[in-house]
């Protein structure tokens, strides 16, 4: 922790971690309550020993596991590749929505990574296809005449609902992004996080929460 602070000669534990939990690339937030325990546990064997063969606290076989596993997550990071690699089919905005709600209903798949001749433009979702459909069906009758895959992406002001991440982002800044952002349906991994690059995975929340 020292060294992601750069060194600094005076800031004790407890600051050091409150500093670092800030950090989206670090797994510091998740494991803050912990780490601060755990100093306090430290505090209490060092500093507040009763007598000479009676320790105040001492630590137990869960708390060495815990920090062993803390130590494992901040050294070495785990990084959205390999565990969320996988083949992601982009779709053309030029295709009849017709097809691709044939695709929704035969494939089963719930993101459409959208395309102008390899540019992305977008993220099509079902429940951007339901806000699509309700929006529809108050101006009238629904028709799919001449729609196409384009015709999903609404343009209403809102953050995107995606976003893209490298193939070396840790895990950790992953779950951060879609703890701090209710909007977001997915995180799209490219090579170097750009969205000209080839996908290489898709994460939704659920992959994060079903871990």
């Amino acid at each position: 922790m020292k060294e992601e602070l750069g060194n600094p000669r005076n800031m004790g534990f407890s600051q050091m971690v409150r500093h670092l939990s800030k950090r989206e690339d670090l797994p510091v937030k998740k494991y803050e309550d912990d780490l601060l325990q755990i100093s306090q546990l430290r505090n209490a064997i060092v500093h507040e020993q009763v007598g000479e063969d009676f320790i105040i606290a001492e630590p137990n076989q869960w708390i060495v596991y815990r920090i062993t596993l803390i130590e494992s997550e901040m050294m070495r990071p785990e990084l959205v590749l390999p565990r969320f690699k996988k083949h992601v089919t982009g779709f053309e905005q030029t295709m009849p929505l017709s097809e691709l709600l044939q695709i929704v209903a035969t494939k089963r798949y719930s993101q459409f990574p959208l395309y102008d001749h390899g540019r992305f433009i977008g993220l099509i979702t079902l429940r951007g296809i339901g806000y699509w459909f309700t929006k529809e069906s108050l101006a009238g009758n629904v028709s799919l005449h001449n729609k196409i895959a384009k015709d999903l992406i609404v343009s209403n002001e809102k953050p995107a609902n995606y976003q893209f991440v490298s193939v070396n982002c840790p895990i950790s800044k992953v779950e951060s992004m879609f703890n701090n952002n209710g909007m977001l349906e997915a995180i799209l991994i490219t090579e170097d996080g750009q969205a000209s690059g080839t996908l290489q995975g898709i994460i939704r929340p659920r992959d994060i929460l079903n871990d």
